[in-house]
Formats: C-alpha cells, sequence, structure tokens
C-alpha cells in the first residue's frame, strides 16, 4: 500500500502529497523547498491559490530533478469553457515555469445556478483538458469537488475518462458515497482539507487513538485518509509540521479504529457545495 497509486490512464499518482493552499511569496517558495527537500513528490496548487509563481520557484530552487515530481494546478471556475480553459491553462504553465504538468483539475463544476446549460460548459471544458492532454502539456486530467450528477453526463461524452476527484475529506466529512461512487468508477479520489480546517485537533476520539499510537492528531487523520485509499495532500508552512506530516507509515489504525473515526458527527465541513457557489466568481 505504500507504493503510488496507478490511475485509470496509466500514470502513477503518490499517496502523500503537499498541499500550498495560502502559502505564497517567500513563504511560499521556501515550504515547497522544504516539502521536496522533506521527500515529498507530489505537490498541489491551483489558480485561484495566486501562489503558481511562488511554488514553481519553490521546485527549482529544491533542485530535485523534474521526472521526479507530480504537480497538479486547477483552473478556476470564471475560467470554465473551451478557450477560456486553454488560456488559463497556458498562464499557470507560464507561471509556474514548467514544460508540463502532470495533473490539470477542473477546480468546481459548472453548476445550474451560475450556468443555463452547465452539462455542455463541463463538457466543453473538459474537451479543453483531453486536447491540451493530446498535446502533451498535461499527463493527467481530472475534476475536483464534482458530485456523480456532476460526473456522469462528464463521463457520457469524454474521449478521455476522470482520472482523479479531488474533495474534501476528513473525519467528520468523507462524503462517503462520493468516494465509493469514484471507486466503482474507476476515478482515484484524492483529499482537501484533510484536517477539517483544523478542527478535527482536540476531538476526544482522535485524542485518545492518537495517544495510544504515540502519533499526532494530525497524523492519525492523515493515516485514516491513506488507509481509505484515497489521496491525502497535508498543508503547511512550518517544517517541523511539514516533515511530521509524512510520517504515517510506521503505523497503521486497527479495522475497529478506522470504523470509529468513520462515525464522527458531521465536524469541520468547509459549507462548500458544487451546486451552491455564488454568482460572483
Amino acid at each position: 500500500m505504500q507504493g503510488p497509486i496507478l490511475l485509470n490512464d496509466g500514470h502513477k499518482i503518490p499517496r502523500i502529497g503537499f498541499g500550498t493552499y495560502k502559502a505564497t511569496d517567500e513563504e511560499g517558495v521556501a515550504s515547497v523547498k522544504t516539502a521536496l527537500q522533506s521527500g515529498y513528490r507530489l505537490i498541489d496548487t491551483a489558480a485561484k491559490y495566486e501562489n503558481e509563481k511562488a511554488v514553481g520557484e519553490g521546485i527549482k530552487a529544491s533542485e530535485v530533478p523534474r521526472e521526479e515530481l507530480f504537480i497538479t494546478t486547477k483552473l478556476w471556475r470564471e475560467n470554465l469553457g473551451y478557450a477560456q480553459a486553454k488560456k488559463a491553462f497556458a498562464e499557470s504553465l507560464k507561471r509556474l515555469n514548467l514544460k508540463y504538468i502532470d495533473l490539470y483539475l477542473i477546480h468546481w463544476p459548472a453548476n445550474a445556478k451560475n450556468h443555463t446549460n452547465w452539462q455542455k460548459t463541463n463538457a466543453e471544458t473538459w474537451r479543453a483538458l483531453e486536447d491540451l492532454q493530446s498535446e502533451g502539456t498535461i499527463k493527467s486530467i481530472g475534476v475536483s469537488n464534482f458530485w456523480p450528477e456532476h460526473l456522469e453526463p462528464l463521463l457520457e461524452t469524454a474521449r478521455v475518462k476522470t482520472a482523479v476527484n479531488q474533495i474534501e475529506f476528513h473525519p467528520g466529512y468523507w462524503q462517503q458515497a462520493v468516494t465509493e461512487y469514484c471507486k466503482a468508477q474507476d476515478i482515484v479520489v484524492e483529499s482537501w482539507s484533510p484536517l477539517g480546517q483544523g478542527r478535527v485537533f482536540g476531538h476526544p476520539v482522535l485524542e485518545k487513538v492518537a495517544k495510544k499510537h504515540n502519533k499526532s492528531v494530525a497524523q492519525i487523520c492523515l493515516r485514516w485518509i491513506y488507509q481509505h485509499d484515497v489521496v491525502v495532500i497535508p498543508k503547511s508552512t512550518t517544517p517541523e509540521r511539514i516533515k511530521e506530516n509524512k510520517n504515517i507509515l510506521d503505523f497503521e489504525l486497527s479495522v475497529d479504529e478506522m470504523r470509529t473515526i468513520n462515525e464522527i458527527p458531521k465536524m469541520g465541513f468547509s459549507g462548500e457545495l458544487p451546486n451552491e457557489w455564488p454568482d460572483k466568481v
């Protein structure tokens, strides 16, 4: 279970990555460099994070060979559509100062609240990703925050099957139905907000399990996600935390511990839903 996960397109994605949300400027450069020099190989960013330039500089500063890395970025929802998506991708690639991206995701689906024909908008956006992949500037293509109701019409018209769906996934909110749907479709699930925006800390169930294994609550949450066969991308700008978050391979949660954490009531939910994002983007 410790090796990378094989995607449905034949590429492999590391099981543990490094998230960069809110890591900007010098702090972003330093954290990416530290993460890569600490052994991370998957780096996750997005156009919306406004830190692609810093991430690119951190990658360069780490001096880790490009072929060892798996770099993800995302298309923001104000750039949905064929032409807009291609233009936005070119800009991301330029900011990152890379020749190709390992995984490019549609950050949020078009929805009925914001698009007259949301299915068509998603399909045209996806076609842009397919064309970029065929051109060789993207290795794998996927989505983020898509529910089955968004994925099903997309898969009907797609030439290339979605490889990854990155969703909010943490104790207290792990979208079991979406996860099971994706796994049945051979779509790898990736977790964002793995620590529930910090609200997992202090939870008695997680504290008890952490004490038993002599690990931090963060490590317990990350290991729980890992054992769900879901890619986990914790974020931090603190060198000690960056290293600690990766140290989850030397212990294992029992079946009972996994079930107990699964059953934690709703907690740490961001409130963000793919059908409810507002008119202002």
